[in-house]
């Protein structure tokens, strides 16, 4: 492919491809993709990433970076850790990226991710987007702890089985669909007895398994209140700007560039379900030429070849990764410090 993708600009007015140019959506991972020493190569081959961890650091009071480098696992699972460390990561391969020349359309990201996706669109300053997250998991690791519930993954269901199997189960207690991943893949959240109902009845009713999820809480569901009445105040003292490119939030899978509409999005995301399949294909009916995952893992692009195997997509997560995206996109190489 010999495009290139640096040269193209966001642009809300043209939803297909500019002057013959790729036009590329940046997708950045949730929780579940963490991993010990997720970030670390990165840091430790461009000064640009190191910046990024130290800066987290420093913004929060205390050694993010040695929790994503060296763990222990039991700890980066924690929520309130989590939460900052992904989203840490995106924004140093990000910063790689953007330094390279390679320029999003649009950026979405899945759940946490959504913040990433704000700063990579200059919506969010890091800063205050990683003092945003940690404060996000703590708050939704109390609500777990206040209001117990946890996650379910429906496997081989259509968004109406889903809804069925909720509506059936919630006999039991609280239960509602948290994200629409992929065709045959929703995820739902609530009261432990209601998810326990789901899964006695989610074969009867057309799903071909139901998996508990290892989770602190029942993310995206009325449990989470308390989390989103906090998590709103905090929004509310935080400066958001017109986004340079579209983010295209979870609760709605509509391109937001206002900051008013951004910040209310991201507000509605904590109790609201993650849409992603519908996301994903608003981005490739705009005409999304090409997908880069910019993180942790490929989770979210495994996802988008569910969704539509032609889909063409790349990942940022190591030097190695950096260079070969960089390299079959056209833009330029990124040099490691002491090359």
């Amino acid at each position: 492919m010999t495009r290139r993708p640096d040269a193209v600009e966001c642009d809300t007015a043209d939803r297909g491809r500019r002057d013959g140019l790729m036009r590329l959506a940046f997708l950045f991972p949730g929780q579940g993709a963490q991993a010990v020493g997720m970030g670390k190569a990165l840091a430790e081959a461009f000064p640009v990433a190191r910046e990024v961890f130290a800066e987290a650091d420093e913004a929060l009071g205390f050694r993010l970076s040695e929790i994503c480098w060296e763990g222990p696992a039991e700890r980066l699972r924690e929520t309130r850790y989590t939460q900052p460390a992904l989203l840490t990561h995106s924004v140093a391969a990000w910063r790689l990226a953007e330094q390279a020349g390679l320029r999003p359309a649009w950026t979405a990201g899945h759940s946490l991710g959504e913040y990433s996706a704000c700063v990579a669109a200059g919506a969010l300053e890091f800063r205050d987007a990683v003092r945003l997250v940690h404060l996000r998991g703590t708050l939704m690791f109390e609500a777990g702890q206040q209001r117990p519930g946890t996650m379910a993954a429906l496997l081989g269901v259509d968004r109406e089985a889903a809804e069925r199997i909720c509506r059936a189960a919630a006999q039991q207690g609280i239960v509602v669909p948290a994200n629409f991943n992929a065709p045959g893949q929703v995820v739902i959240s609530g009261e432990r007895s209601a998810l326990e109902e789901a899964a006695r009845i989610g074969p009867e009713l057309g799903a071909k398994r139901v998996v508990m999820l290892e989770v602190s809480g029942a993310f995206h569901s009325p449990l989470m209140e308390s989390a989103a009445r906090g998590l709103a105040e905090a929004l509310d003292r935080t400066t958001f700007r017109e986004s340079r490119c579209p983010v295209v939030a979870n609760v709605s899978a509509a391109p937001l560039s206002r900051a008013d509409e951004i910040r209310d999005a991201l507000k509605r995301q904590v109790l609201g379900a993650v849409r992603w399949e519908d996301s994903m294909r608003f981005l490739l009916e705009s005409g999304a030429g090409g997908f880069v995952e910019i993180g942790t893992g490929r989770v979210l692009r495994g996802l988008l070849r569910s969704i539509e195997k032609t889909a063409v997509s790349w990942n940022i997560e190591d030097p190695a990764t950096l260079e070969a995206t960089l390299g079959e996109l056209g833009v330029q190489r990124a040099v490691p410090e002491g090359a």
